[in-house]
């Protein structure tokens, strides 16, 4: 077996199963779920798992999860990656267009006398408190699925193939959305492949701040979910709006990369 799969292996199994201990015991705990859900801190112990085995395949998966030393500007040699300015800004600004197209669909469809939304002094708790504490429980996540699983997934496809698989693993993580009805859960589904493949083409060739970067985008968009729509009632309407407001805003990603890069080879199997 390749150590790739080894390290997959490790890292899947680490993360389900920790994200189910924390989630049962986050009850006994008193931290409210809407400020911070324990479970997402399951891919963070699943990056710590591999570290523990592999401390040196870690730190070149891990390479530009954090802020870079300041460098002068490397230039671009002929064939490189093109580095596009203003690729991070764009990547974030993707979030909140994700629930305004979400929000605003849904503010049309919705039957009459619906909750569409919740203002943050109605969330009984501090929301300063809240955008933190999801910051950090993004961030758990995205350590994992964004700075070691796509990286891993990407020495073996392409940005766009490996970003599918990495959103079709994320999306079936999230194990309780399954409770729910096949059109939520597919709504779901829809959704986290569609993010995965903004943030897989955001962060391609970027080499420093990936973490804050994924992280950044992940909270945006729970916390323009938790104040603008209310799919986590279970209702089917709103996570199927979201789901497709997700498709749309990655189709630009996709039309933007070129050619070139969508097929690109993966970086190398190791």
């Amino acid at each position: 077996m390749r150590v790739w799969k080894a390290e997959a292996g490790v890292f899947l199994a680490v993360a389900f199963t920790a994200a189910g201990a924390l989630g049962a015991v986050q009850p006994a705990t008193g931290i409210p779920a809407e400020v911070v859900q324990l479970t997402q801190f399951g891919p963070a112990a699943g990056v710590a798992a591999v570290a523990l085995l592999w401390p040196s395949r870690i730190r070149r998966r891990l390479a530009g999860s954090l802020p870079a030393r300041p460098a002068l500007p490397a230039r671009r040699t002929p064939g490189g990656p093109e580095r596009r300015p203003g690729r991070e800004m764009w990547l974030l600004l993707t979030a909140p267009l994700v629930i305004a197209l979400s929000a605003g669909t849904y503010a049309v469809t919705a039957a009459a006398g619906t909750a569409l939304s919740t203002g943050p002094g109605a969330l009984g708790h501090p929301f300063a408190l809240i955008a933190v504490a999801q910051l950090a429980g993004a961030c758990g996540e995205e350590i994992g699925w964004r700075c070691l699983f796509q990286p891993l997934v990407r020495t073996r496809f392409g940005p766009v193939t490996a970003s599918v698989l990495v959103g079709a693993v994320w999306g079936a993580w999230h194990v309780r959305v399954f409770a729910q009805a096949p059109a939520y859960a597919a709504g779901f589904l829809l959704a986290t492949v569609a993010m995965s493949v903004v943030l897989g083409l955001g962060l391609e060739h970027v080499r420093a701040n990936r973490l804050l970067l994924a992280g950044g985008f992940h909270t945006l968009v729970n916390l323009g979910m938790l104040l603008f729509m209310d799919e986590e009632s279970g209702a089917v309407l709103p996570m199927l709006l979201f789901g497709g407001a997700c498709l749309l805003a990655a189709v630009p990603w996709v039309l933007r990369a070129p050619a070139d890069r969508i097929l690109a080879a993966p970086h190398g199997a190791r």
